[in-house]
């Protein structure tokens, strides 16, 4: 650098008057000197001497000045010096952050111990300043100092730099070296400090991020389009994020949502790296989490732009990345788990397969839900969704569910009864045969007794790949071809003793009680059939189902619930012979009173007419029970516990 300074020097003396011109080293002694005047005059010397990447040189100087002499110049800027005129507090102000993000570039003084300990400052200033032009400058002071010392990034934190960072960043120039500085702080604390308390702490300001930064992911074509996709990613799919969705859904301007939309279909529709894709799809799954399935179909003209695409865009471009995800994630976990050697990094390497497999399964389930509201007159997608898309839609769809039918038939070969990834794929099965029953009917059949045999990982006997199924096995069994599809398949204890389990649980939700009436609905299908269908009349799940039935009526006035329940139980009694039931170790006496007072509680619902609009529905219930109720009650009657129970409720009821 000092040759270069006489150099330039020299060259000019021959077109003027020798003069004296500072050195380097004339710079650094007005830096240490004793006064403040020497020192401003050598900062502003010094920079025609250091080039930002000359670190050594830039060491040199901060060395000479000194960081007591930094920190006096920030504090006068900023109104809190005890000296230094009031006039130049501007400048001042302007000159040390200047200093100090050019200090900062040098990763040793970034992470010292001083320039920590100014950002508190640092953060004051940005939320007094906001559109002043020493914010860039501020920026790159914090990015530098959090990146090279992880007290920056706590102290940032604890000085309220994501709030104030978080505010500002939705007035930031679109693409500029600021909102891009911003996008790396916010990614230093996520990854940086607990999760736990970042997203617990701060939703609402997480929430302003997202939407900022889904502006840029929409409008930008380069290279911060995929930090954008890369940080709205991590904050939308962490596990902690809950609070920062429903801070997103308070939002009076959703525009945000449409930013996405926009911004993933650039990244889907065009050749970017895999990797890329399917960060576009956990994006799009987050979305939808928040906001949706509906979201998948609307409008992707942005602000003051010409160009617009079609509505159905985004669904067809998901679906298909989805369905090509499915195929290649299939492909490689069937070679790993069945041809690979078993080294520990294969294990991992499935663990990451199966993660994003339930990525894209789940957005295929959420495509089927919302396709399966398509014929509903509420439905919004009737009205920007073509016939042809929708045939699309259904084509892939059956192509995807027999490609994951051919992982199953793989894994029944090769002896896998046990896996989240078996578990996940009946469950998408299960989803869209939920509306369309008899699609891939040669494989479903061929692979109904696996699939209802199939557990999870955490599972000691199946349950989920039940529940997952009944849509289907409620709709196949109502005609006598599909109770003998399931018959055949030898799963029908499986489907009662699934439905044990779900009466059994003692706080089930909403849901577990669709699926009961659903398992209830297949089971009563199949006794209504049993002649055609041959059921074993001595299997005794039969008894258990018995008793589980009858404890889940008791105490409840729905009608509902006891006539279903009445219903089966009067089926069961049919199938069952007087010396099974009483030989059998789980049916005491006291069930026989639970049964006798069930089917009594039934004949009176419908006798007194205490059923409700509704659950008139459930008439032919009724008829059920009394079709044949003088030959059961005869059967009932040699019961000697279950005399005196039967012939008083006759007597009421006039039998």
């Amino acid at each position: 650098m000092e040759q270069q300074a006489s150099s330039s020097g020299a060259s000019s003396s021959s077109q003027a008057p020798p003069q004296s011109q500072p050195s380097f080293d004339d710079c650094l002694k007005l830096l240490r000197g004793e006064r403040d005047e020497q020192r401003l005059a050598g900062l502003l010397l010094v920079t025609k001497f250091c080039n930002k990447d000359d670190h050594a040189a830039i060491r040199k100087v901060y060395d000479a000045v000194g960081p007591q002499f930094l920190h006096r110049l920030l504090r006068t800027g900023m109104g809190k010096g005890s000296d230094g005129p009031g006039d130049n507090r501007d400048a001042y102000l302007q000159l040390s952050i200047t200093v100090l993000a050019a200090f900062c570039r040098v990763p040793e003084i970034a992470a010292s111990e001083d320039m920590v300990t100014k950002i508190p400052l640092i953060v004051e200033i940005m939320s007094t300043k906001a559109g002043s032009p020493i914010i860039e400058e501020c920026y790159e002071f914090l990015f530098l100092v959090s990146a090279a010392n992880e007290e920056g990034v706590k102290t940032m934190y604890e000085s309220a730099g994501l709030h104030v960072v978080a505010s500002q960043m939705s007035i930031l120039p679109d693409g500029s070296h600021m909102i891009e500085l911003a996008m790396k702080l916010v990614q230093i604390i996520l990854i940086k400090l607990p999760s736990e308390n970042v997203y617990s702490e701060h939703p609402a300001d997480l929430s302003m991020v997202v939407a900022a930064v889904a502006k840029q992911f929409a409008v930008l074509q380069n290279a911060l389009k995929f930090e954008a996709l890369h940080l709205l990613s991590t904050i939308l799919s962490n596990s902690y994020s809950v609070p920062v969705y429903d801070a997103l859904r308070l939002m009076k301007n959703d525009v945000w949502s449409t930013n996405m939309r926009i911004g993933i279909v650039a990244i889907l529709q065009n050749r970017v790296a895999p990797s890329h894709k399917l960060q576009a799809l956990i994006l799009a799954e987050s979305v939808i989490s928040i906001v949706g399935e509906g979201w998948l179909i609307g409008e992707m003209n942005l602000t003051n732009s010409q160009d617009s695409l079609p509505a159905d865009r985004c669904i067809l471009l998901v679906l298909e990345s989805s369905r090509v995800e499915i195929a290649v994630l299939l492909n490689d976990l069937a070679y790993l788990k069945y041809e690979a050697s078993k080294e520990p990094s294969n294990k991992e390497n499935i663990l990451v397969k199966q993660r994003n497999l339930g990525i894209a399964f789940s957005l295929v389930e959420k495509i089927i839900k919302l396709i399966s509201s398509f014929g509903g007159e509420e439905s919004t997608a009737n009205a920007v969704i073509s016939e042809s898309t929708f045939t699309k839609i259904i084509s892939g769809l059956n192509e995807t569910i027999g490609v994951v039918l051919d992982y199953l038939r793989d894994a029944k070969e090769h002896g896998q009864m046990k896996g989240d990834d078996l578990l996940a794929a009946v469950r998408v099965i299960g989803s869209y045969l939920a509306e369309a029953p008899h699609a891939c009917k040669d494989k479903v059949t061929a692979l109904l007794g696996y699939m209802l045999s199939i557990e999870g990982e955490d599972e000691l006997s199946p349950f989920y790949s039940i529940c997952f199924l009944l849509p289907m096995l409620c709709q196949i069994t109502l005609k006598t071809g599909g109770c003998k599809i399931l018959a055949s398949s030898g799963a029908l204890r499986e489907v009662v003793g699934c439905l044990i389990a779900l009466i059994e649980q003692n706080n089930y939700t909403y849901e577990d009680n669709g699926s009961i009436f659903l398992a209830c609905d297949t089971v009563l299908n199949l006794l209504l059939k049993r002649e055609q269908i041959k059921i074993p009349s001595d299997d005794s799940s039969f008894i258990r189902l018995l008793v589980a039935l009858s404890h889940w009526a008791e105490g409840t006035d729905d009608a509902s619930i006891v006539m279903m329940a009445s219903s089966i139980c009067s089926l069961i009694l049919e199938l069952k012979s007087e010396e099974a039931l009483l030989n059998h170790p789980d049916f005491a006496a006291g069930n026989i009173t639970s049964l006798s007072k069930l089917i009594g509680r039934s004949f009176a619902m419908c006798g007194q007419d205490l059923m409700s609009d509704d659950a008139k529905a459930e008439v032919d219930l009724f008829q059920i029970i009394s079709s044949d109720k003088l030959s059961r009650a005869h059967a009932l009657f040699h019961f000697d516990m279950f005399h005196r129970n039967l012939v008083h409720l006759m007597r009421i009821l006039d039998i």
